[in-house]
């Protein structure tokens, strides 16, 4: 059912137990070769623009649009018809949401240089973003609260959510997507998937105004996109199918173990679950209760392709150091740390979307109500990019403020630099504020005397 990758007798190197990374499992996502199938969708929305999003709509989703615009009154039947048990858990998920993403607010902060000289760095939110809500073999509430949550706390002006077109709700999006929109106050929402509604956010249409930002998980289309129009919108990532790591040893729970590889594996056949553990006995303890899980699922299809498939494994390792270093060459959307002295292991992890410390802190948990928000890289991107924040959608911006005196004594470094660099007229453009000035003024370029 699931590989096994035993790296238990190879040496460490000079610069001790760094792992490979092309020795672990991982999927084979061509996002390249994806380009070649989303360019001509995303141009043709560019200059067709609702239309053609009627016609993909049809084409891919098997749905005839009257308006790409989800109606507001949808929204709020939506909302009127949630189940009560999943509304509360909603509200919790958003309560707590909200407690970790308004810690991330950042002030602006005030730097003196020199006296007279100041450096102010601002945080403006993005004017107006596209939060992406995948559909398909599953539905996604959760990822309407992780995407409007942080846009909403950072300040974003005016947010829009789009998620795939449904048949079976004559068109619409799933109505507990169209009911996490109303419960978060979102009115501006669009049936719209794949390619063609990344392409509708950077273009615009007569409908859906352009955005400066889309940000969203999806399929390897909606990553082609992203990757295609990065540059006219700004993007959180190329976010692809979910990954769990989980590292353990001879003190984890098998069956927790194994509960924890399934659920992830439940979104997709393509989904990655791999266990990295020193301990040949919670192996084999863990491939049996997989057997036995797996069978009982609901989705059990879908999770035995996934576990069988290339992107899952179970690594042997020789002990945690050598497992440490495989889960920080991995660099997991999520990561399980299932150790004795737990808080210690995780602590010394460098790349991870997120790290889920203990056997009480299992991915799940982060998915809908940790309050972290679950918008992570994938593909080993967590070893340079983060997951989806409150700073996401902030820029920094430093406002320079110098008075004249404050200039003129660092006037005859910027000269000297700029004639290091061949640039004379950056130097020129300060001393041309002091020609004819008064005396003191720093018309000699050589600097101040010395002694």
């Amino acid at each position: 059912m699931i590989s096994r990758i035993d790296l238990r007798d190879r040496p460490a190197g000079p610069a001790g137990d760094r792992v490979d990374a092309d020795l672990l499992p991982r999927a084979e996502l061509d996002v390249e070769a994806a380009l070649d199938k989303v360019r001509p969708i995303c141009e043709d929305v560019r200059h067709r623009g609702d239309a053609a999003l009627v016609d993909y709509a049809e084409r891919f989703d098997g749905c005839r649009l009257e308006s790409v615009r989800v109606p507001e009154r949808a929204l709020a039947e939506a909302l009127a018809g949630l189940d009560p048990e999943v509304r509360a858990a909603l509200e919790e998920s958003v309560r707590r949401a909200r407690i970790v993403h308004q810690a991330q607010r950042r002030q602006d902060s005030t730097v003196t240089v020199v006296d007279g000289g100041t450096v102010t760095e601002r945080w403006v939110p993005v004017e107006r973003v596209g939060l992406y809500v995948p559909g398909g073999r599953a539905v996604y509430p959760s990822s309407v609260v992780m995407n409007v949550v942080p846009a909403q706390e950072a300040g974003v002006g005016s947010l829009a959510v789009t998620s795939p077109p449904q048949v079976e709700f004559g068109g619409l999006p799933h109505p507990t997507i169209l009911a996490a929109c109303a419960l978060l106050g979102v009115d501006e929402v669009y049936a719209a998937g794949g390619a063609q509604a990344v392409a509708m956010f950077a273009y615009g249409t007569d409908t859906c105004a352009p955005a400066q930002m889309v940000t969203g998980p999806g399929n390897i289309y909606v990553a082609a996109a992203k990757r295609l129009l990065k540059g006219r919108i700004g993007i959180d990532s190329e976010a692809g199918p979910t990954e769990i790591a989980i590292l353990a040893d001879h003190t984890a729970d098998p069956g927790h173990v194994a509960a924890d590889l399934i659920s992830q594996a439940e979104h997709d056949p393509v989904a990655a679950a791999v266990l990295v553990t020193p301990s040949e006995d919670l192996a084999e303890a863990v491939t049996t209760q997989l057997r036995t899980r797996v069978a009982a699922t609901r989705h059990r299809e879908r999770i035995t392709e996934a576990l069988g498939g290339r992107q899952s494994g179970i690594v042997l390792v020789r002990d945690l150091e050598q497992g440490l270093a495989v889960v920080d060459a991995y660099a997991a959307e999520h990561l399980e740390v299932q150790t004795e002295d737990a808080a210690t292991w995780a602590a010394r992890v460098r790349n991870a979307g997120a790290i889920f410390v203990g056997p009480w802190a299992p991915v799940s948990l982060g998915d809908y109500c940790a309050g972290s928000n679950h918008v992570l890289p994938t593909g080993g991107c967590a070893c340079h990019s983060s997951g989806l924040s409150v700073q996401s959608f902030l820029r920094g911006i430093h406002v320079v403020d110098y008075t004249r005196e404050a200039l003129a004594e660092v006037t005859h470094h910027v000269v000297a630099l700029s004639r290091a660099e061949d640039l004379p007229a950056h130097g020129e453009a300060l001393v041309a504020r002091f020609e004819g000035g008064a005396s003191g003024d720093p018309l000699d370029t050589e600097g101040p005397e010395t002694p």
